[in-house]
């Protein structure tokens, strides 16, 4: 009896073996077929050759407690689990690093995966898990690309699996930084698309990052998961990265002999500054150690150089351009008070007052930030594209700049949108009063071509050109590009030849004014 109760066991042991290794060789030829109709986009559906996989996994059999299988670009595992089930954690290891996957994964799955099932009857289950290292079975999205391309499936037999009050965890790395993205946990929805056997969404899943290169979803459901990922701004073309470094240096050295030989003359000279020349100085002044700023964050935003004194010069940079968006709107306040207020303009330390605004709110803003998080400044990595539009992120240039997006959109496009909408309406106001002045004296001539003259310096000095900065998207880009490069890193330099237009002009009616004086003496 022991012979044959050995025999026995051996023969079932066999059989099961046996039974296993078919259903295996199976569920192989099945991912095969799959691969192949994705590479040769077959007529075949793909929700039917995903739902015929699914099928065949939940329904072999196997011994032991999982069965794991993988072609080329499909990786699939099956577990039993019983109602004492107190939940799973795969990791790469166990996932025998699919030949795509160059980066780790995991996902966890909570004790409450079972409790809807066991509550009706207890019985074992199969939870299986897909893993696709391409999306040519899901829709792609136009706008966005999917994380190292993987997908990430799961289905426990016996019924849906939804509403987790506890999620399943799904983590996705990369061996890069994430931070130039927005990344974006999603789902595979079936039959949310007319054009397709399904589409992305995000119901049910949230996202996280804990470090810049690791993305967390956690999903209150089983289907198929994946990362959706868009860059956070229009990547530069990589080809154009050398002319525009090129005018920034020119124009910015240019600006910076310009601002310093003004800021020098007005030092210089004797005879005592009215308010409206101080505040052009101080614009200069600012606008001067902006141009410094920005032609050296490019150099200590690369090792050996410590990231200490990149996040300096990166507030610096940063100060620099709050100080000019902020004398730029006193600019164009001093011009309101010129034009709207001729005969009520004097007010008390009036110029002392401007400079506590124009130097002391960007300093407080900054030091604010510094004191409660550092971090915000520092290596900033701007995204480059390939010759083709292509962007991976992972090409890129780097400054020391604002790293944090909610500071760089609002105190950074925040104020000098505030800055160049409110000087683009002075600027508006004062070409109908001058308009006006002009038709009532009917000007002719010479007269007009000054006040065109007029117009262009008032739209420089009022730094409406940095307008241009809302239009780097689209067919905009581009253009925009050089345009908002050539116009601002030259701002110093126009400025300058404004400066001087006027001092001309000042000295020119100074001395029709003498010759006046000296007529009427009869001299």
């Amino acid at each position: 009896m022991d012979r044959c109760g050995a025999l026995f066991l051996c023969l079932c042991l066999l059989m099961s073996q046996s039974r296993t290794e078919e259903a295996s060789q199976e569920i192989l030829r099945w991912m095969k077929k799959m691969e192949m109709a994705a590479r040769s986009r077959s007529l075949t559906s793909f929700a039917e050759l995903i739902h015929g996989l699914e099928s065949r996994l939940l329904n072999a059999s196997f011994g032991g407690h999982n069965l794991t299988l993988r072609t080329h670009t499909i990786q699939t595992l099956a577990f039993k689990l019983g109602c004492n089930f107190t939940g799973l954690s795969l990791r790469s290891a166990a996932l025998q690093q699919a030949p795509q996957a160059q980066v780790p994964l995991a996902m966890q799955f909570p004790a409450e995966l079972t409790h809807d099932a066991c509550r009706v009857r207890p019985r074992e289950l199969t939870l299986i898990c897909i893993y696709f290292s391409n999306t040519r079975f899901f829709q792609k999205d136009i706008n966005s690309s999917v994380l190292n391309n993987y997908v990430l499936g799961a289905q426990l037999s016996h019924g849906q699996v939804s509403n987790l009050r506890e999620p399943v965890n799904i983590s996705f790395w990369h061996n890069q930084s994430l931070e130039d993205y927005t990344v974006t946990c999603v789902f595979w929805k079936e039959g949310a698309s007319k054009h397709h056997w399904g589409a992305w969404s995000t119901e049910g899943c949230r996202t996280e990052q804990p470090s810049p290169s690791q993305v967390l979803c956690r999903c209150n459901h089983l289907t198929y998961f994946a990362v959706l990922m868009q860059l956070s701004q229009a990547p530069v073309p990589a080809e154009l990265l050398a002319p525009l470094t090129y005018i920034s240096l020119v124009g910015c050295s240019i600006s910076i002999v310009a601002s310093l030989l003004t800021v020098l003359l007005h030092l210089l000279a004797r005879k005592p500054s009215d308010s409206l020349t101080c505040i052009h100085v101080n614009l200069h002044a600012s606008v001067l150690l902006l141009n410094v700023a920005f032609l050296l964050s490019p150099v200590l935003a690369v090792p050996p150089v410590p990231e200490s004194a990149c996040v300096a010069l990166a507030a610096t940079l940063h100060y620099g351009l709050l100080s000019s968006f902020t004398w730029m709107a006193i600019e164009g306040f001093n011009l309101y008070l010129l034009l709207g207020r001729v005969y009520n303009i004097y007010i008390r330390r009036y110029v002392l007052k401007l400079c506590a605004l124009g130097w002391g709110v960007p300093a407080f803003l900054v030091l604010l930030l510094l004191a409660v998080k550092s971090s915000v400044y520092g290596p900033y990595r701007i995204p480059l594209s390939d010759s083709q539009g292509n962007s991976t992120g992972f090409q890129s240039t780097s400054i020391c700049w604002v790293r944090n997006a909610w500071v760089h959109g609002v105190l950074v496009m925040g104020s000098g949108g505030l800055t160049s909408l409110f000087n683009l309406v002075v600027l508006a106001w004062a070409l109908r009063v001058l308009h006006r002045l002009r038709a009532q004296k009917k000007a002719l001539g010479p007269r007009a071509c000054w006040d065109t003259v007029t117009v262009l310096g008032l739209t420089v000095l009022l730094g409406t050109t940095w307008i241009l900065a809302f239009f780097s998207f689209g067919v905009f880009l581009l253009p925009q590009l050089f345009l908002f490069t050539t116009f601002n890193s030259l701002y110093g330099f126009f400025l300058f030849l404004w400066f001087c237009s006027q001092r001309r002009r000042s000295e020119a009616e100074m001395e029709a004014f003498s010759s006046s004086q000296l007529v009427q003496y009869g001299l």
